[in-house]
């Protein structure tokens, strides 16, 4: 069988489906990509036996059916020299030997039969339910929390993001037990009450083929997997994470006594600044918080290193110093896309909420909350 298709295209289609192929793995199957043609039609899967992305490549003549595994990696370097060039790839059915041809040369190597190849997942029709969402939507619940995902195996729920699901509103909570993240959307149309949550790495895969546009993007999913439509030519399906997800409300305090709003960016490039000279075994940075401004300090006391600055702030509350992790304050501050930011918290123990002082509240909800640190006297 001869296939004649533009190398370029095959290998733009080969990178989204190379994004889920190990380049190392126990089962050798999986750092191939599966071939099958029908038709008109040239479908690529890749694996990594938990998430499977499939693409489909639409032919200019029809073909019998056909499938075949071949190696990932050699693949795709040798569609990334061969740039725009037209190719002829042979596929040799009797001995599973498969040859690139170009004005230049040819290139073979063996395939593996595809029986081998690990069979796609399907989502059960009785419990499976499904809504539609904007791309830009999802890529911004992906990264607004994405990094505050847990990584525990012994508590795998929170190892994921909970998408949390009604009729009025679509909830994406990510949290690491230090740090929590709540995004409320109110511009997705939900029929039903569900919820499920989507690991870490299906996500970040996911996030890395969505593009930032108001194009449809499919949710399916049961009591097992997920499945994202993202055109008619590309999907990823994902397992879900197992357990009940933490009752991430019950943790946000309803009333805050003490509001501080602030510049972001200010704030942000102050804690860089300070934390360097600060203890990096504690990561404790503090916050000495007054009526129109914050003092920042940071300290180790081993290396007698040292650092503090002062930036103008709007502190409503009784003065305190209050601890936190500068590694996570950096990483909330990082990932809000507001000018200002409003801190609310009732005393240097309790929960800290994080606010975008500028935020849509129609369309969406941004709320993060860190935990603070002890301070020593």
């Amino acid at each position: 069988m001869n296939l004649i298709i533009a190398a370029s295209e095959l290998y733009s289609h080969l990178q989204k489906v190379g994004k889920v192929i190990p380049s190392k793995s126990t089962l050798p199957i999986l750092t191939n990509v599966l071939f099958e043609i029908e038709n008109n039609k040239l479908k690529l899967t890749g694996s990594d036996s938990v998430n499977i992305i499939s693409t489909t490549i639409e032919l200019p003549a029809s073909y019998e059916k056909y499938s075949l595994c071949l190696e990932a990696k050699r693949l795709l370097e040798i569609l990334k020299e061969l740039n725009e060039l037209p190719i002829e790839i042979n596929f040799n059915k009797e001995n599973l030997m498969t040859t690139i041809k170009t004005q230049y040369g040819e290139y073979t190597f063996m395939g593996t039969i595809s029986n081998d190849y690990p069979k796609i997942p399907s989502i059960d029709n009785e419990d499976a339910q499904s809504f539609n969402i904007n791309s830009n939507v999802l890529l911004e619940a992906l990264n607004k929390t994405l990094f505050a995902v847990g990584n525990d195996p012994l508590r795998p729920y929170i190892n994921g993001i909970y998408f949390d699901l009604y009729p009025d509103k679509a909830c994406f909570v990510s949290t690491d037990i230090q740090k929590l993240v709540l995004y409320k959307r109110y511009d997705i149309a939900i029929n039903f009450t569900n919820s499920f949550i989507l690991s870490q790495k299906t996500a970040s895969i996911l996030k890395s083929l969505l593009s930032k546009d108001d194009s449809q993007i499919s949710v399916t999913f049961d009591k097992q997997n997920v499945k994202f439509e993202i055109n008619n030519n590309l999907y990823i399906i994902g397992r879900l994470c197992e357990g009940v997800y933490p009752a991430y409300n019950s943790v946000i305090p309803p009333k805050r006594q003490c509001k501080l709003t602030i510049d972001r960016n200010e704030l942000l490039n102050s804690i860089k600044r300070v934390s360097l000279f600060g203890n990096p075994a504690s990561n404790l940075i503090k916050f000495e918080i007054n009526e129109n401004n914050i003092n920042i300090s940071a300290e180790d006391y081993d290396l007698s290193t040292s650092a503090t600055e002062t930036i103008q702030c709007s502190y409503k509350g009784t003065s305190m110093t209050i601890g936190f992790k500068s590694i996570f304050l950096q990483e909330i501050l990082s990932n809000i896309d507001s000018s200002f930011v409003l801190f609310e918290f009732n005393d240097a123990v309790k929960p800290v909420l994080i606010f975008p002082a500028e935020e849509d509240k129609s369309k969406e909800d941004t709320c993060m909350l860190i935990m603070p640190l002890k301070i020593n006297e």
